[in-house]
């Protein structure tokens, strides 16, 4: 897979750290990564359901590259939209659908966390990817 240059980066950023709460540290820190979406605006339509946490995404198009807000009430949700704020913030929307989640196990961050924050990423992901193809 072809990722952008600044998730290539972070992967292999990632993948030279061997220990997990290293890694995990390493998340925490992307949280200011994130282009804040405001609790003012956080509802229903803008949840990720199936996550631990209180997490909310908002995705919408400029000229057809991706804009991404997001925001959560944990500080390690919010450095996991960190990160999938690296991937997909100002690409080309049909090159965010190519994505996987595998990017986030090449960085080895699924395995660092726990299965329920795992699965959490996961349907924030999801919940990305269905928010694109509607805006397109």
């Amino acid at each position: 897979m072809n990722y952008s240059i600044s998730l290539q980066e972070l992967i292999d950023e990632f993948q030279e750290v061997d220990d997990k709460l290293e890694r995990l540290k390493m998340v925490f820190d992307l949280s200011e990564e994130v282009n804040l979406l405001d609790s003012q605006f956080w509802s229903e339509s803008t949840r990720v359901h199936g996550c631990q946490s209180e997490a909310h995404v908002l995705v919408s198009l400029n000229d057809g590259c991706i804009l991404f807000q997001a925001g959560a009430d944990s500080k390690l949700v919010q450095g996991l939209m960190g990160v999938l704020s690296i991937a997909i913030q100002g690409i080309d929307a049909q090159d965010a659908l190519e994505l996987t989640p595998d990017f986030a196990t090449e960085m080895g961050i699924l395995n660092s966390l726990s299965p329920s924050r795992s699965n959490g990423f996961r349907n924030m992901f999801d919940k990305v990817m269905k928010e694109i193809r509607q805006e397109m």
